[in-house]
């Protein structure tokens, strides 16, 4: 089954709701990071997240977000494009623990428990949009549930859940955003919450193989209103390219240097592990290019 992400409205336009399946999304990158299963778990989260915040912007904006709970992964970062294509990485993914008290990955363990939670936009203004919340729990869920409460002053519901094979590849992954709109009173916010504490886990239903149309069903009944639909995926844009022009800006004299000192470089990108080579004759070739726009040569 493919990945993809619904934009959705429900009660007359007073609620707003996002669900999405990211299985292969969240699977791609726990395969490029060679994820352990908690630490798997909890990227996935963020991934998913993080996909369906994207899909909130508009045009070419995107958004970052950064996870610091100081837990032994370390700092989570996941980029996201407003189509909710999304990549993430974490300075440590090698990280497992034994199941916690209710039998589930213990993901608040891995993220940690005290630090921030940021997320910055990219909205093509001057300015990006920043807003920055202590972490809650460090499952995630309830610590992006409580940033749109506080950052954005919206309230809202975050459900997200990952579950992980023997193997460690992604068995299951998605979620779900719902949020009050002017409008929403107590009755539908009473309802919403009593329908949220009594449905599945969400990587249960996605193992169940139900769509991210059939998880709203569970809150909404047919009581919604489908605006958008469109597939999702793990997307990187590094390129060879990029990163020839960031050993251009280093300069002829930086160049220099690594031509004498290591015939070569390697670089890798820390959101897709992709590795790009070059041998010394290809950092010549850009020594050259540097000197060219130092000297304003073209």
């Amino acid at each position: 089954m493919e990945d993809y992400l619904i934009k959705t409205t429900a009660f007359d336009g007073r609620v707003r709701a996002y669900a999405v399946r990211t299985t292969n999304m969240v699977d791609e990158a726990v395969r490029r990071h060679q994820a352990l299963p908690t630490a798997a778990a909890a990227l996935g989260r963020a991934m998913t997240a993080g996909s369906m915040m994207g899909a909130m912007l508009k045009g070419d904006d995107k958004l970052t977000i950064k996870i610091e709970g100081r837990g032994p992964m370390g700092p989570i970062i996941i980029d996201s494009q407003s189509n909710g294509n999304t990549r993430g990485y974490a300075h440590h993914l090698q990280v497992h623990f034994d199941l916690n008290q209710q039998g589930k990955l213990d993901v608040a363990r891995a993220v940690g428990t005290d630090g921030t939670l940021s997320v910055v936009k990219d909205l093509g203004m001057k300015e990006h949009f920043t807003g920055s919340v202590p972490i809650v729990s460090g499952e995630l869920g309830e610590d992006f549930t409580y940033y749109f409460v506080s950052s954005e002053q919206v309230p809202s519901s975050v459900g997200l859940g990952v579950l992980v094979n023997p193997d460690n590849s992604i068995l299951a992954a998605g979620g779900f955003i719902i949020q009050l709109l002017p409008g929403a009173d107590d009755e539908i916010a009473t309802r919403l919450e009593q329908q949220i504490n009594n449905m599945p886990p969400v990587s249960k239903l996605i193992e169940k193989g139900k769509t991210p149309e059939e998880m709203l069903h569970v809150l909404f009944g047919e009581d919604f209103q489908l605006l958008d639909k469109h597939p999702v995926a793990f997307s990187c844009h590094c390129s060879k390219e990029r990163v020839e022009n960031a050993l251009i800006s280093l300069g002829t004299d930086e160049l220099q240097d690594m031509i004498e000192k290591d015939k070569g470089a390697e670089t890798q990108c820390h959101f897709c592990n992709e590795k790009y080579h070059f041998s010394e004759e290809d950092l010549k070739e850009l020594q050259q290019r540097a000197w060219n726009i130092e000297n304003d040569v073209e």
